[in-house]
């Protein structure tokens, strides 16, 4: 009789009185191991109530035995396929609370196709659920991110579309979009741009364009136009300084060039970081076909990146809608690059003012030096003839100071003297291209 593994637990009596062979009733027991206590050993028909079949018939007790272990078998798949939805439906929460961190919370602003706008708070969990988005695509639109994730992007997902323009994120989805920290003033000029874009009365005769292009529409339209009137606001500035300078170099001056210098940096930035993510979705087909099919009974082809649509009508108007989204994007391009290239000859002219500014300064310096050396020069010829008449106002005699001429002449040679060496210093310097 073979023997029975260490690591397998021994098998109950039920089990060993009515399966045999003795191998088939140790791999049956080894199954079972992860059931409850109550369940090892017994089989669906016999949790039923039904007779368990006996070995001793021979091969009908081995099939019985072989369908017994499939019965089993399936029974594990479901009670497993059951913990799998569970664990799915108590994940986060699960993690949240083994970890004593509290779940995070959004409060949205919830704009429906309708033009209907509410207020709500949801949680990451029913986010994540709703939005069909995986865990690390949110953190590009978490406002509590803001810092780590301050480049703008536009991330496109099989259900939502993620929008990050700088004080703007939200989530456009395929007949609502939810957006984060809706009192900003991207989402300020964000939702007054949107809202009349949702009454039908504003679309003039023409067809409807798709929710989620009326989001992206918005929200490129409303970043473009922050960015312009900023511009307008800095130029003016920026041209009244540079016709008062360099004639007029005061603190006040110099300190409004240094703001409005640091204000062209920081709009040109912005302009170039919104310009380089829409070349980069430009040159990307592949995104702008998945914002098409969003909504649509439509796949892409993973080898041709063709659409395939169950309804050709459907995929004709996706076709139609990629184009429409090409000269979308390349009209905010173009708005988009103009703003940065006026920013960046904006800057360029102010820096070089502050080059004419340090050169003119320069020069001053120059001059001032200048006269600073002319002045140590005679400090020092004079200095000398102190030294002179120092050494006759001493208290010793020189027989000297009994001779009426002796001041006169003492005087006239410290005077001659101090004359004739400035001329001699200052032609060395001259000479020594000094001065």
């Amino acid at each position: 009789m073979a023997s029975v593994p260490a690591s397998c637990p021994r098998p109950p009596q039920a089990v060993v009185r009515h399966l045999l062979p003795l191998p088939l009733q140790l791999q049956l027991v080894c199954r079972l191991r992860r059931l409850p206590l109550p369940q090892l050993g017994l089989s669906a028909a016999a949790r039923r109530g039904e007779a368990l079949p006996r070995a001793a018939e021979g091969g009908d007790g081995r099939a019985a035995a072989k369908e017994e272990e499939e019965e089993v078998e399936e029974d594990e798949e479901e009670e497993d396929e059951r913990g799998r939805e569970a664990g799915e439906e108590r994940g986060f929460a699960a993690d949240y609370i083994s970890l004593g961190i509290r779940e995070p919370v959004y409060e949205v602003v919830e704009v429906k196709a309708n033009g209907s706008v509410s207020t709500e708070k949801i949680s990451r969990r029913q986010l994540l659920k709703s939005s069909g988005l995986r865990l690390r695509d949110t953190r590009s639109v978490d406002p509590s991110l803001w810092l780590m994730n301050s480049m703008p992007s536009l991330l496109v997902r099989e259900q939502a579309i993620l929008l990050n323009l700088g004080s703007l994120r939200a989530i456009a989805m395929h007949e609502r979009v939810l957006i984060f920290n809706y009192n900003s003033p991207g989402g300020k000029v964000f939702l007054e741009l949107l809202r009349p874009r949702l009454n039908p009365r504003n679309i003039n005769g023409g067809p409807a364009m798709p929710f989620q292009l009326e989001v992206v529409e918005a929200a490129l339209l409303s970043r473009i136009q922050r960015l312009e009137r900023r511009l307008m606001h800095v130029e003016p500035r920026v041209a009244a300084l540079l016709e008062v300078l360099p004639n007029r170099l005061t603190g006040d001056v110099l300190e409004q060039l240094r703001l409005s210098k640091q204000s062209l940096v920081e709009l040109g930035s912005r302009a170039g970081d919104l310009k380089q993510m829409l070349i980069d979705l430009l040159e990307d087909p592949h995104e702008i076909r998945r914002i098409c099919i969003m909504g649509r009974n439509c796949t892409l082809d993973k080898v041709s990146d063709d659409m395939e649509c169950a309804v050709p009508l459907e995929k004709q108007v996706a076709e139609e809608e990629e184009e429409e989204i090409e000269m979308l994007l390349e009209n905010y391009l173009q708005r988009c690059e103009s703003c940065h290239g006026q920013a960046e000859r904006l800057l360029d002219s102010a820096r070089e003012m502050e080059d004419s500014i340090a050169v003119n300064l320069s020069s001053r310096r120059l001059e001032v030096s200048r006269v600073e050396l002319l002045l140590q020069v005679g400090t020092f010829c004079v200095a000398v003839g102190a030294l002179i008449a120092g050494i006759f106002g001493m208290n010793l005699k020189s027989y000297l100071e009994n001779n009426t001429w002796a001041f006169w002449a003492t005087t006239g040679g410290i005077a001659v003297g101090a004359v004739a060496g400035f001329f001699i210093m200052y032609k060395y310097l001259k000479d020594r291209k000094i001065l």
